[in-house]
């Protein structure tokens, strides 16, 4: 058989694949906080026909005469290109402006309950409390509150974030978050925050005083309003960040985890922290959600592209199956 139809053949399967990310990001066009991949191709493995010889005394040198065996997917990426902001108007919606992930999570709740976070940004391997929590990152910000107050995702992973000093947050028997004290916004001090990560929530009522409304500033920092006028916070949006973003593995829902390459996550420092690393961390916008990256000129330009390298690659195995058809025609 000639080596070409199975060259063709590998840019049948190599195109169908590229099809199938241009078909993915296209589904995606409105998912929020998309990121579009794209495919890379390599050429696979050539054949020698004849070795590469030096240059000698009599006759110059020669290259080698290679014949490929088709193409082979290389990779596909994610373009890790922040997308629009759209206003929302809906004070649960957050987006991110710059770099960061919010921390969501599965696991249990209770006094005891929370992760700590070193001086480094990371989360001990031998916390106590870290197999507790099936932790996932996300830049979809599109939050909501369920019956006892807790900050979930639409999938009912809770969003972690800090404690605040002299913020109290207990248990009921229920597991229903309860606030008895709260810190004053305009305290001496200022707001400063603890290093516990914890699921995040925004009871009815915060030490005996009806929320009557909340703010989150752009460190992320929750600000109520209580029925007797004064700001109290509750708690601070916990974010955190990679060194290869790219390399983060989608779970669906739009949740992404750490990889092998990705590197640890790293989280901010709370508000007021002695060695703060925030800088290093976008905005928190409230009423506002990212955008998906997909551009529909490139993805459809790009589906023209793939459609016309098909049936080029198709091409070539029809006019192998011609060359074989004269071949056996010239038995008759």
């Amino acid at each position: 058989m000639l080596r070409s139809m199975y060259s063709g053949i590998s840019g049948l399967k190599a195109n169908q694949t590229k099809l199938d990310v241009i078909g993915n990001n296209i589904a995606n066009v409105n998912t929020t906080a998309y990121k579009t991949q794209r495919i890379r191709f390599q050429d696979m493995l050539s054949q020698n026909l004849r070795e590469a010889t030096g240059p000698g005394t009599s006759t110059g040198g020669t290259n080698p005469s290679q014949v490929g065996l088709g193409t082979q997917v290389a990779g596909i990426d994610t373009i890790m290109e922040q997308g629009n902001m759209q206003s929302t108007g809906n004070s649960f919606d957050f987006a991110i402006d710059g770099d960061g992930y919010f921390v969501v999570a599965k696991g249990k709740t209770g006094d005891e309950a929370g992760l700590e976070v070193t001086e480094d940004g990371t989360i001990d391997s031998e916390n106590e409390n870290a197999g507790d929590y099936e932790i996932s990152y996300t830049r979809d910000g599109s939050f909501t509150l369920d019956e006892f107050g807790q900050l979930v995702t639409s999938d009912g992973y809770r969003v972690m974030g800090y404690e605040i000093d002299g913020s109290t947050i207990s248990y009921d028997e229920n597991g229903r978050p309860v606030i008895e004290s709260a810190a004053d916004v305009n305290g001496e001090d200022g707001i400063k925050a603890t290093n516990k990560l914890v699921p995040l929530a925004i009871p009815d009522e915060v030490a005996g005083e009806r929320v009557k409304s909340f703010t989150v500033d752009k460190n992320g920092v929750i600000k109520v309003t209580l029925s007797g006028g004064s700001m109290r916070a509750i708690g601070q949006i916990g974010m955190a960040s990679f060194k290869n973003p790219a390399g983060l593995t989608k779970e669906g829902k739009n949740l992404l985890s750490s990889s092998a390459n990705s590197g640890q996550a790293v989280f901010r420092s709370g508000a007021g922290a002695e060695n703060s690393n925030e800088k290093g961390y976008g905005s928190i916008n409230q009423s506002m959600l990212e955008m998906s990256r997909v551009d529909l000129a490139e993805q459809f330009t790009e589906m023209i592209v793939a459609s016309r390298a098909f049936q080029a690659n198709g091409k070539v195995i029809t006019t192998g199956d011609e060359i074989l058809q004269e071949l056996v025609n010239l038995k008759r």
